[in-house]
C-alpha cells in the first residue's frame, strides 16, 4: 500500500483512463478492500464500444464483478477479519445505488463505508479458487433468473446464449436438478466449453435447431402443432432471435426467463402466448445476499471446474485490451483483470 492507487475511469466511447487516486481513509464503521480479480461484464463492454454510459457513468470508477480481500477494518465492523475474501455487493457495498455497475472493480482498492456483512459485503469461502470466486456475480445473475422457473429433476431446459450469463444459467439449471440442458449459440468456441461441462449444444448456423431440439427433448404439443418437449427456456442472448426461437420451439405451459437485457422492444406472438399459456419471467426477484449461497454451494462442491471459464487475464493498465477481447466470442469466455 502507498498513498495512491490505480483506478480505471470510464470517459466515453473508446476511452478509459487509468489514473492514480488518493488511498482511502478507513473509518470506524468502514472496511478497505484490495481487489484481487475482477470480471469484465457485458455492461462494461457495451459502454466502451457504443458510448452509452448508462449504467456506467462518465468520469467514474467502474466494474462490479470482483473478489476482494479485507485489508483494513474499523473497530465497529462485525463479522469480518483482515484477510477475509468478500464480494462488495454492488451499489450496497459503496452505499450508492446509482453506481450498481460502477462499484470500482477496476480499481486496486475500494472503501466500503458503513460495512454490513450479509448486506453490503458477502463473504466468500477461502477454499474457493480465485478464478472461480470471481464468477460469483454473473453466476448470481444466472441463479436469480432460473430459480423462479422452479427447475428440478422432472424438467429439461434450453438456454439461448453461451456467454458467461448463459453458461451460468445452464450450469445452475443442472445444479438445481435438470437432467438435460441445451445451450444454443453460434460460437463454436463457447459451445465447445459448454460441452466440456456435460451440456447439450446446438449451433443454428449449421444445424436445424428444431430438429436438434426434438431429437434431444422429444415432442410436445402446442397450439400450432408439434413443439419441442423441453419445459424451461432462458434468454441470455439479448437478441430478437432468442424470442423467435422460443416461439418456434415452446410447447404448451413452457416457461421462459429473460436474463439478457434487451435495449429495444422485441416482437412476440401474443396469440401463441395466449393459447399455449406460456409463462414469461423477468430476471428474478431474490436479493443477491439470499441467492448467493446457492452459488457458493455449487462452487464449493467441485462438481464443475468453473475456473476454466476464465480464458483471459489482463493487468489494470491493459483495461482497454480487456474490454475489446471481451467481445470476441471466438476466443473469449470470461475476461478478467488480475491485481496479483
Amino acid at each position: 500500500m502507498g498513498s495512491e492507487y490505480k483506478a480505471a475511469i470510464y470517459r466515453e466511447r473508446g476511452q478509459v483512463d487509468v489514473v492514480k487516486l488518493q488511498f482511502p481513509v478507513c473509518g470506524e464503521q468502514d472496511v478497505v478492500v484490495r481487489n484481487l480479480m475482477a470480471g469484465v461484464c457485458g455492461t462494461d463492454i457495451a459502454a466502451y464500444k457504443y458510448g452509452d454510459p448508462r449504467p456506467v457513468w462518465k468520469n467514474s470508477e467502474f466494474g462490479h464483478e470482483v473478489v476482494s480481500e479485507v485489508i483494513q477494518k474499523g473497530d465497529m465492523v462485525q463479522g469480518l477479519e483482515l484477510g477475509d475474501l468478500v464480494f462488495p455487493n454492488l451499489g450496497y457495498g459503496i452505499r450508492d445505488k446509482r453506481r450498481m455497475s460502477n462499484v470500482g472493480a477496476f480499481s486496486e482498492y475500494l472503501l466500503l463505508p458503513q460495512c454490513e456483512l450479509g448486506h453490503s459485503v458477502l463473504k466468500i469461502d477461502s477454499e474457493i479458487p480465485l478464478k472461480t470466486a470471481v464468477l460469483l456475480e454473473p453466476f448470481i445473475v444466472g441463479a436469480r433468473g432460473v430459480v423462479g422457473l422452479n427447475p428440478d429433476a422432472t424438467k429439461t431446459a434450453i438456454v439461448f446464449g453461451a456467454g458467461i450469463i448463459g453458461m451460468s444459467a445452464a450450469l445452475m439449471l443442472k445444479w438445481y436438478g435438470c437432467g438435460q440442458v441445451m445451450v444454443v449459440d453460434i460460437s463454436d468456441f463457447r459451445l465447445s466449453n459448454a460441452r466440456s461441462f456435460g451440456l447439450l449444444t446446438c449451433n443454428p448456423n449449421n444445424e436445424n435447431l428444431f430438429e436438434v431440439a426434438i431429437d434431444n427433448f422429444g415432442e410436445g404439443k402446442a397450439f400450432s402443432g408439434t413443439a419441442c418437449g423441453a419445459d424451461l427456456y432462458v434468454d441470455a442472448l439479448s437478441l430478437t432471435v432468442a424470442l423467435d426461437n422460443f416461439t418456434q420451439l415452446a410447447k404448451r405451459e413452457a416457461e421462459l426467463a429473460i436474463i439478457g437485457v434487451h435495449q429495444q422492444p422485441v416482437p412476440i406472438d401474443l396469440k401463441q402466448l395466449c393459447y399455449n399459456n406460456w409463462h414469461i419471467h423477468g430476471c428474478g426477484k431474490l436479493p443477491y445476499e439470499v441467492i448467493y449461497t446457492d452459488v457458493l454451494d455449487l462452487m464449493k462442491s467441485g462438481r464443475f471446474d468453473l475456473s476454466k471459464l476464465v480464458t483471459h487475464e489482463y493487468r489494470i493498465d491493459q483495461i482497454c485490451d480487456a474490454l475489446v477481447m471481451g467481445r470476441n466470442a471466438d476466443e473469449a469466455q470470461k475476461v478478467c483483470i488480475s491485481y496479483l
